[in-house]
């Protein structure tokens, strides 16, 4: 049976960016509960301290009770806010949370401490569009079976774990090069769907971002295989043409969003230049490159806090024999790094 019922929503999340969605949409009482389903729901309640939702733009918009949203089933499992999964089953009139800014939806097993407990959000339905049920998984790119080895340079932007740095730290390496003249694109394959990161690296210069959501996925928790996402991203960043690849990898190489897969991706360890590390304490760094050391990818530069004074320089530059580079403080030494471990050549400006 078809039957579909049109409703006008007051905010629509950034996971649903692939669709295209209007304000007006179609939705059905019938709901796969599948890892990227388009659903509408109701906001329940507010949150004072996690309490906005991402719109496909990147502005940020205050869900308020009763307010209509856009989102998509998916998982989260962040260390430093909500653990969720996709529900088993799910019917019009369930009670499901928002997961992440960007409108993952799903059942939360974990609140956060700090944040307190997610939006609490009613089902109202399948989003469709012609009659059709919608899913991510219907926007994705194409497959890439293997990499050009020929192709530009990869520079993977790591970390210890979430908040660690990385974006920042993408961020002005783009910014750096790109005002010296070199065409970058800029990605993020694991994490949970936002456009945040993206946009940041697009205000700095990338030419062209791409990540996991284009390849249908609202977050890599349930994706086993990211190795195949990132050849898919890859891809797609360069019919940019660019002259080198900016990868950030979200959350830390540890945790719940498979980035091991990437890092053991044959055709990713192949294109590889250069190797960025954020992390926050001298412990996780020299776990840190103790770990990507046993997969051959040994940090050619850390950063993020850690490199914040000299305390933590000195170790990183003496005993680990690795160089550091503040971000913030040295945004151009950073820079200049990476070019260097990419073999990129730059006319540096004054």
């Amino acid at each position: 049976m078809r039957f579909h019922r049109r409703i006008r929503l007051d905010r629509i999340g950034s996971v649903t960016l692939p669709a295209r969605l209007n304000s007006q949409v179609e939705v059905s009482p019938e709901v796969s509960p599948d890892e990227g389903t388009l659903i509408a729901v109701r906001a329940l309640a507010e949150n004072p301290n996690y309490g906005h939702l991402e719109l496909p733009s990147g502005r940020l918009a205050r869900v308020v009770t009763g307010n209509l949203l856009a989102g998509a089933l998916g998982a989260r499992q962040a260390l430093h806010g909500y653990m969720g999964r996709v529900p088993d089953t799910i019917a019009v009139g369930d009670r499901l949370a928002l997961l992440n800014m960007g409108g993952v939806i799903g059942v939360c097993d974990q609140p956060s401490t700090t944040l307190g407990p997610p939006i609490p959000v009613e089902v109202l339905g399948q989003i469709s569009r012609d009659g059709v049920a919608l899913s991510l998984r219907q926007f994705a790119l194409p497959s890439c079976p293997e990499l050009d080895p020929a192709g530009p340079p990869l520079v993977l932007i790591l970390g210890t774990c979430m908040n660690s740095g990385k974006t920042f730290a993408a961020a002005e390496i783009v910014r750096i090069l790109s005002h010296n003249g070199v065409r970058i694109a800029a990605g993020k394959l694991s994490g949970v769907a936002a456009q945040r990161d993206l946009l940041h690296m697009a205000d700095n210069g990338a030419v062209a971002t791409a990540s996991f959501l284009d390849c249908g996925l609202p977050s890599t928790v349930n994706a086993p295989d990211l190795g195949a996402v990132a050849r898919s991203v890859i891809q797609h960043l360069e019919k940019s043409r660019p002259e080198l690849i900016l990868l950030e990898l979200g959350d830390g190489i540890i945790g719940g969003y498979n980035t091991g897969s990437i890092l053991e991706e044959p055709s990713v360890l192949a294109r590889t230049g250069a190797r960025v590390l954020c992390a926050n304490d001298l412990v996780g760094t020299w776990g840190s490159v103790q770990f990507l050391d046993r997969l051959g990818h040994r940090p050619d530069i850390i950063s993020g806090p850690v490199t914040d004074n000299a305390v933590g320089t000195s170790y990183i530059d003496a005993d680990l024999g690795i160089t550091a580079a503040n971000a913030r403080l040295h945004p151009r030494t950073l820079a200049e790094h990476v070019a260097r471990a990419a073999a990129i050549a730059v006319e540096w400006k004054p």
